[in-house]
């Protein structure tokens, strides 16, 4: 079974099980944040709120998603409002000596990490989420990152209909990492909302497996990354 969908039924076990010393918290889920509704109906469960940077790291931190007036907004007059899961349920688990690591652990979503941020309008209402691999989190290799796009175009694969992808030619410079090369955007409309996925497995111009000069293999000289948006239309 491969490692991601490993971790994702882990947790699944893991929040389904009996409490011990006391009951599990909720685990915080990205997903009950929806499209069209006020930042104040969004769920507990977020923490270490900041302005987004397209994907990247967080820049200027908040108190929470009401101050979300305070960042600069994008070219669609949307702010991005970058959080992470909250640790809560991590510190349950450790505290009633659960030592498999889970997928819980740290900001993720099917097992693999992720910067995550929403999108919200003038009047306070969430227009989109944005989840973009987050390179800074060590506990998964970051070769496997690649492995999220299927699981996102599955979920919101529609009945009835599929998503347009593109297979994009190699820039000048960029090569296959291990055989393998992934440059592929895919797009989809459907019930009111626009989807978009972008994947990456391959080596940029001047990425090389081994050193010319040193003849010893190089380490993180790849771009193995997922970047997912939906925003209503």
């Amino acid at each position: 079974m491969p490692r991601p969908i490993m971790r994702a039924v882990l947790l699944a076990l893991m929040t389904a099980a009996p409490a011990m010393a006391a009951e599990a918290p909720p685990a915080a889920d990205v997903w009950k944040i929806k499209l069209g509704q006020p930042i104040a109906a969004i769920p507990d469960g977020f923490a270490d709120f900041a302005c987004g940077s397209n994907g990247g790291p967080p820049s200027l931190p908040l108190a929470g998603f009401a101050d979300f007036m305070t960042c600069t907004p994008e070219p669609s007059g949307w702010r991005e409002v970058y959080f992470r899961y909250d640790d809560e349920l991590e510190y349950w688990a450790k505290a009633n000596n659960l030592d498999v690591q889970i997928a819980a652990s740290g900001t993720k979503v099917y097992g693999m990490p992720v910067v995550m941020s929403v999108l919200i309008n003038e009047a306070g209402v969430v227009e989109g989420l944005r989840l973009v691999s987050d390179p800074r989190d060590t506990s998964v290799s970051r070769d496997e990152a690649r492995f999220l796009e299927p699981f996102l175009l599955s979920r919101f694969r529609p009945q009835g209909g599929d998503w347009t992808c593109v297979d994009l030619p190699a820039a000048r410079g960029e090569t296959p990492v291990s055989g393998v090369f992934l440059k592929q955007d895919c797009t989809l409309q459907a019930n009111g909302i626009d989807y978009a996925v972008s994947a990456r497995y391959l080596r940029g111009a001047g990425q090389r497996q081994v050193d010319a000069h040193t003849g010893q293999f190089t380490e993180g000289q790849f771009d193995s990354s997922v970047r997912f948006e939906m925003h209503v239309m």
